[in-house]
């Protein structure tokens, strides 16, 4: 009996680039390093009754709550790269976390929104040797925290450039995709956002307290507070934009879509009657197209075709005779 070889026809259905394990590590310190002051700061506040150190301990609960949620969904992401049930990987499970954080940093920014004018409608007193304590601490660790996610990215980009290089002698297509992941990686940005945007309130507030202590400036906090929330919602915005747009398949910019389309027709007989271009990696994307042609060649040709292309990982071609009047 005849055995079919399929060799040549599978391919991989891991979409996800040899950089995420690295970034997935640095998250979760970040979160642990995160947990660890949040419950410091709650000890503290309660055994000292600062309502500022109190306040501050669960809004590193959120903080926590966002970076543990995209270091799980990372995770989550690597391991339905190799489940069946998932057509196309779990790059999509990031995406999701992405959006959720960036919904969060919306929440921020309106709670920032709403505190700001309410102090400024009606200023009340602040205690400035617990809230610059409280600053000082919170910005210490937000420095330390996108130092690991910094080096996590370094250690992300080296692995999936060291990984790009070890196949392009079998994959000529595959080197010159796979640098700077981290900078394509949604949900890692998202996450280290949340630390950044942290950082900028703890900076500007240590600024807006000093000014309120020392020079008696006391409506600069909430200004500061003011500036933070549209900063911040203006980084949400740019990660809500690009979390929906994948979630919905819309990630296919008309560039790579014009080269797919040009690359195929290029032999001036085939014409193609349906193109479907989507993202499922952080530099990783399907194609499913339909050629017509007089005289049409194997679907294999027309595949080999776009090995030129990178980033196209899972390429699915048909191939029709044109059946109209010549």
């Amino acid at each position: 009996m005849h055995v079919h070889d399929l060799a040549p026809f599978r391919h991989d259905h891991a979409f996800a680039d040899a950089g995420s394990a690295p970034r997935g590590r640095a998250l979760w310190a970040v979160t642990a390093l995160t947990l660890v002051t949040m419950v410091v700061e709650l000890a503290a506040g309660w055994w000292s009754g600062s309502l500022a150190l109190w306040a501050d301990g669960w809004h590193m609960g959120t903080h926590a709550a966002a970076l543990g949620g995209a270091a799980l969904a990372a995770l989550l992401a690597r391991r339905a790269a190799s489940n069946a049930a998932y057509a196309f990987g779990g790059w999509k499970i990031e995406m999701l976390a992405a959006y959720t954080s960036g919904l969060l940093l919306v929440a921020v920014s309106l709670w920032l929104l709403v505190d700001a004018v309410a102090v400024l409608r009606a200023p009340r007193s602040i205690a400035y040797d617990e809230a610059i304590v409280v600053a000082v601490l919170g910005l210490v660790v937000n420095v330390a925290s996108v130092w690991l996610l910094e080096r996590g990215r370094a250690d992300g980009d080296a692995a999936a450039h060291d990984h790009g290089h070890a196949h392009a002698h079998d994959h000529a297509h595959d080197h010159g995709h796979r640098h700077a992941h981290g900078h394509h990686d949604l949900n890692f940005r998202a996450a280290y956002l949340h630390v950044v945007a942290d950082a900028v309130t703890s900076v500007l507030a240590i600024v807006a307290l000093a000014g309120g202590k020392w020079l008696g400036i006391g409506w600069l906090d909430p200004l500061v507070a003011l500036v933070a929330a549209v900063l911040i919602a203006r980084w949400a915005a740019g990660v809500l934009v690009q979390a929906s747009r994948t979630l919905v398949d819309a990630t296919a910019d008309d560039a790579l879509r014009r080269r797919v389309r040009s690359t195929l027709e290029a032999d001036g007989d085939a014409t193609l009657s349906d193109l479907h271009v989507w993202q499922v990696g952080p530099r990783a994307w399907c194609v499913a197209a339909s050629v017509v042609a007089d005289r049409p060649l194997d679907a294999l040709v027309y595949r080999q075709r776009l090995e030129a292309i990178a980033g196209l990982t899972h390429v699915t071609v048909e191939v029709h005779r044109c059946r109209g009047p010549h």
